[in-house]
């Protein structure tokens, strides 16, 4: 069984910051791929930033020089460092990670259960 748990959601003002953790937990073998994704109202869930065991990211265009990804593999954890926010960037945030458990011969994607950020003007 595997989990993944994000936190550092809130509430913040245009201009304001926040870091989002995504903590993975369980009978893992091995992660590679780790993103986040947002759903926002009114829209389809896509991709935010991803990072891969290299730690090689690629970021969509909206959180070009304003996010940023990383990782610690010995924590198994994501973050999203979230800079000069927008009320656009109002949305609830998945994190999302392909994980290999101790008992699969491949890895599969598992996701959080989002945390709800909400950027006021």
């Amino acid at each position: 069984q595997v989990q993944l748990v994000e936190s550092g959601g809130g509430l913040v003002q245009a201009g304001g910051s926040l870091r989002l953790s995504c903590a993975a937990s369980g009978s893992i073998s091995s992660i590679t791929r780790m993103a986040w994704y947002r759903h926002a109202p009114g829209k389809q869930r896509g991709v935010v930033a991803s990072i891969s065991t290299s730690e090689t990211t690629i970021y969509a265009d909206s959180a070009k020089g304003r996010f940023t990804i990383s990782r610690d593999n010995a924590k198994h954890t994501v973050y999203l460092q979230m800079n000069s926010l927008k009320p656009e960037d109002t949305a609830v945030y998945y994190c999302k990670a392909n994980i290999r458990t101790t008992t699969a011969t491949w890895g599969m994607d598992y996701w959080g259960q989002g945390t709800l950020v909400t950027v006021s003007s």
